[in-house]
């Protein structure tokens, strides 16, 4: 009798969460939690394994990292991620929130600007970086334009104007999505609240930082944090633009383990990736705190 009471309470349990939400959500995220154990942990959980291993085969050590921090060629490209991470996703998330205020308004190329920042959202890469080397090639059309200026040619992809084309191409190809999502932050914004500070007799720099900015900080920190993630994702541009071994100026952590891989120097390969993994998460870790002791110190 015992028994046959908590077998039927332990059956009664199993049917209600089955029939719950949570069950729901487990089941419908399922697939995608296979798909992504399969694809990304596991094999990352194998790159952290392998990059403990020793290239002989034998225990664990830690001289792939030794050998991996003392490498110039190492030193260089993330020397080159940092700097371009430091420079482009501050102009990005600037530009991005001037022209979404541009956009929010009432002005005549409303329609032309909007069509126009969509755009790099839906052209493939590939098609659009053709475009990029015509415009930056040694006979390309800005050289055109500097000669018919009698101003010296420039070899901008094999000189320090490398770095400031990857910036232009990363900006111009990220800019679309955070102008959306600005927008949407915008207009989210209730109109009374301009309307007061109007009677109240605020000026415009009062109402941008007062309420504008107050009302995107969620907004602002998501769009500073997709831009940050995008930045260690512009290695796919600068590889079509300049090839696997660029001006050392766009050597970026991206070419460097493309290059060891295909040297298959998989320790310094993984030792490479758990790096800049750990650095990622660093990141996202230090954006979510500021923006939770901001939003404690607006509250």
């Amino acid at each position: 009798m015992k028994y046959d009471t908590i077998s039927s309470t332990f059956n009664h349990r199993i049917t209600r969460f089955i029939r719950s939400e949570s069950f729901s959500a487990i089941w419908l995220l399922a697939p995608s939690w296979a798909g992504f154990s399969l694809f990304y942990l596991i094999p990352f959980g194998q790159s952290v394994l392998n990059s403990f291993r020793d290239r002989m085969g034998g225990g664990f050590t830690l001289s792939n990292y030794e050998d991996l921090l003392l490498s110039s060629s190492f030193q260089k490209a993330a020397s080159n991620t940092f700097w371009f991470t430091a420079i482009s996703v501050p102009i990005l998330v600037a530009v991005s929130f001037l022209l979404a205020l541009l956009l929010n308004q009432r002005v005549f190329i409303r329609n032309w600007l909007r069509t126009s920042y969509v755009l790099p959202l839906v052209v493939p890469v590939a098609s659009i970086v053709l475009v990029w080397q015509v415009l930056f090639d040694w006979n390309g059309a800005l050289n055109l334009v500097l000669q018919y200026f009698d101003l010296d040619r420039q070899d901008w992809m094999k000189s320090e104007w490398a770095g400031f084309v990857i910036v232009l191409v990363y900006i111009w190809k990220n800019i679309g999505y955070n102008v959306i999502l600005f927008l949407a932050g915008l207009q989210n914004i209730p109109k009374q609240y301009y309307e007061i500070a109007n009677l109240e007799g605020a000026g415009p720099a009062r109402k941008l930082f007062g309420i504008t900015l107050t009302y995107l900080t969620p907004t602002t920190f998501l769009v500073v944090l997709m831009s940050v993630l995008n930045s260690f994702k512009v290695f796919r541009e600068t590889y079509l633009v300049a090839g696997a071994y660029p001006h050392d100026r766009i050597y970026m952590m991206q070419h460097y383990m493309n290059n060891m891989f295909l040297s298959l120097d998989i320790q310094k390969v993984s030792s490479a990736a758990v790096l800049m993994a750990l650095c990622i998460m660093v990141l996202v870790f230090v954006l979510f705190r500021m923006e939770r002791i901001f939003r404690s110190y607006m509250e």
